[in-house]
């Protein structure tokens, strides 16, 4: 089967469940209390969609302000974008604007973004839904609830991802496996599931996760 790859990265407030996400997708657990990432951590899955493997390259990053600089240089080359706030969190909410026109403008090429509104398993919403999906039709995107506590959407959201990038490479007619400089330098060869945490190119900065 034809092979590519897709970078996606996930971005949004710190403490929002970026990382819980990825743990619930890639390895299927959840862990109440962990690290706050820092800096960036790097995963990646195999995914068969349509009789194609779609090999994700999945960029969690850091939320606090101090680690800016290092995130943004990761957003160039990605294909897709993962916005995730807090349901519980109107502050979370509110910086989503933020995040995703920094994303855009740092990212030269043309990607696709989904909103994810997390921890709908948790009680005191502060963001309604009908909220959140105003903003995403206003922008044009796609806006999904989850909770990786419960598992619920998170596969779903994923799919969605590699489904609407495929479908964006086919529409262009790009080979297998072509890819940018910047994700060439990042394939990971030896496994289907792999993670790795990098340092902002010696930045000094590396995931506690």
């Amino acid at each position: 089967m034809d092979q590519y790859l897709l970078k996606i990265v996930i971005i949004g407030n710190s403490r929002v469940g970026k990382t819980s996400l990825l743990t619930r997708y890639i390895d299927d657990r959840f862990t109440e209390n962990h690290n706050t990432t820092i800096g960036v951590d790097f995963m990646v899955k195999d995914l068969v969609q349509e009789g194609k493997i779609a090999k994700l390259q999945l960029w969690d990053t850091a939320g606090q302000e101090r680690f800016r600089n290092i995130v943004s240089l990761f957003y160039r080359g990605a294909e897709g974008l993962v916005v995730v706030f807090d349901v519980t969190d109107g502050e979370s909410f509110k910086k989503v604007p933020f995040w995703l026109e920094e994303a855009m403008t740092q990212n030269e090429a043309d990607c696709i973004a989904i909103l994810v509104g997390n921890k709908t398993d948790m009680p005191n919403r502060a963001v309604d839904k009908e909220t959140a999906q105003a903003f995403a039709d206003q922008h044009g995107i796609q806006y999904i609830e989850t909770s990786a506590k419960s598992a619920a959407n998170v596969h779903e959201l994923f799919d969605a991802m590699a489904e609407a990038i495929l479908k964006r490479k086919t529409e262009l007619g790009l080979p297998p496996l072509v890819t940018n400089s910047m994700e060439q330098s990042f394939i990971i060869q030896s496994t289907d599931v792999s993670q790795a945490s990098w340092c902002g190119w010696g930045s000094g900065y590396c995931s506690s996760e």
